[in-house]
């Protein structure tokens, strides 16, 4: 279970990104993220994972507490985090298949991390896994050479190879067009339901969120105003959530989204 508790995150000049958010996600659960630019939902999800450091407050995942860790226990927590990356977080000179083995990173030695080098297994479950996300045959392309969907298939399966104890998805869709968006979003949690893995989706697209998650959170000004049902969230739940902020369904926050080549140090 992943739990947050009171976290805060005031920024450098004294902005206030996140305000007291607290919330818990028990096994299997969906759970979509939503709320205008600026709301903090990447802020959230960064600061979950410890990408951005939480100012105060508290992460715990399955009763480790994520925020008092030290880097070296962090690195080996992170094998445990799948992360979904709104632009891809890919090696774009790397294969597909290499991408998705950079998955297992974590659990193999600096040497055989340095050479590629990876048990039978893990391989066979990379072809598996490529295979699941509709990527079979394009296990030797150079992920520079993929569409945009493609990519964040590839890093859908990445995140499933680490065989997580939750995935984080930051704006997963946002760079792809409608009906790609709704076929990566689809897959996502058909696979986290099959794996019986949690997920929390950082989104902006409404409608996905209402047709893809079992529970939705509504940020604004870095506070939960919602947090229910896909059905309970009616007009006056999305006045609540959108009334300091773009009622737009495109985009992201306002910050610029930062760039990671790897999940796993």
């Amino acid at each position: 279970m992943l739990s947050v508790t009171d976290l805060e995150k005031v920024y450098e000049g004294g902005e206030r990104a996140l305000r007291g958010v607290s919330f818990e996600i028990a096994a299997n659960d969906i759970v979509a993220i939503i709320g205008p630019s600026g709301a903090g939902k990447s802020t959230l999800i960064e600061c979950i994972n410890r990408l951005t450091e939480p100012t105060s407050g508290t992460v715990q995942l399955d009763g480790t507490e994520l925020t008092a860790l030290s880097s070296r226990e962090l690195r080996r927590a992170r094998r445990e985090i799948g992360m979904v990356f709104q632009e891809y977080a890919l090696v774009e000179r790397l294969t597909a298949m290499e991408n998705v083995l950079s998955g297992r990173l974590g659990y193999v030695s600096s040497w055989r991390a340095f050479r590629r080098k990876f048990p039978s297994e893990d391989i066979q479950r990379a072809y598996a896994t490529l295979d699941r996300v509709g990527l079979a045959g394009h296990e030797d392309d150079r992920v520079d050479e993929l569409s945009g969907g493609q990519r964040q298939r590839v890093g859908i399966a990445r995140a499933v190879l680490q065989q997580p104890k939750i995935i984080l998805a930051d704006e997963p869709t946002s760079s792809l067009d409608p009906e790609t968006s709704r076929a990566v979003l689809e897959l996502l949690t058909e696979i986290a339901a099959e794996e019986k893995i949690p997920v929390t989706i950082n989104i902006h697209e409404v409608p996905l969120a209402r047709a893809h998650a079992d529970r939705i959170i509504g940020l604004s000004d870095g506070r939960i105003v919602f947090d229910g049902l896909p059905d309970d969230l009616d007009e006056r739940a999305m006045d609540t959530i959108y009334r300091n902020g773009s009622t737009e369904e495109t985009g992201g926050d306002d910050r610029q989204p930062r760039h990671f080549e790897a999940q796993i140090d």
